[in-house]
């Protein structure tokens, strides 16, 4: 059984990363624990470069907080201005083994409600924004805001396991890179 530390206590991130390596890697078994560790970004990234070093960042901290796992994966959800003048949303992951090797993956982006992306521009995290106009609780441990703006059909979990299969590719393919 492979050891895999995911960098938050999120039961969306835990079970989005238990979801990715399962699939990709079936005939393997995993032990799936989440910590908590700081990303050391602002609490909402609001630049791709931002979110995706929080990712890292989360990766690094969890590497050094349990040593002896055989992967450790940090999920970083962000937002960015973009061209269009509307805020995209989006999440980063990195995954690392213990030889070192890294793999890194990105959701696809949608775009936030003018409600919403006012919160957020405002300095409200997206979760808490989310929350708020849809009259959820804690919602960014459960559907997510992907969630409340597709009805149910595209979960935070399900969006985020994405990411970690992305990552998980030169894990899967090690022989091309």
């Amino acid at each position: 059984m492979k050891r895999v530390v995911v960098a938050s206590e999120n039961p969306v991130k835990v079970e989005a990363t238990r979801s990715a390596f399962s699939r990709m890697f079936p005939e393997d078994t995993f032990e799936v624990i989440g910590i908590a560790v700081d990303s050391g970004v602002d609490v909402q990234p609001r630049t791709d470069e931002e979110t995706y070093q929080g990712a890292l960042n989360r990766t690094d901290r969890a590497a050094e907080e349990h040593p002896d796992a055989d992967f450790w994966v940090g999920i970083e959800g962000g937002v960015d201005e973009h061209w269009c003048g509307e805020l995209g949303a989006f999440a980063w992951a990195v995954v690392r083994a213990k030889d070192g090797t890294h793999g890194k993956g990105c959701t696809s982006m949608f775009f936030v409600p003018p409600a919403v992306a006012t919160l957020v521009r405002g300095g409200m995290e997206l979760g808490p924004a989310d929350d708020q106009v849809f009259g959820k609780e804690n919602n960014k441990q459960k559907s997510g805001v992907v969630g409340s703006l597709t009805g149910g059909v595209i979960e935070r979990s399900g969006y985020n396991a994405e990411a970690v299969v992305l990552a998980l590719i030169p894990f899967k393919n090690p022989n091309l890179y």
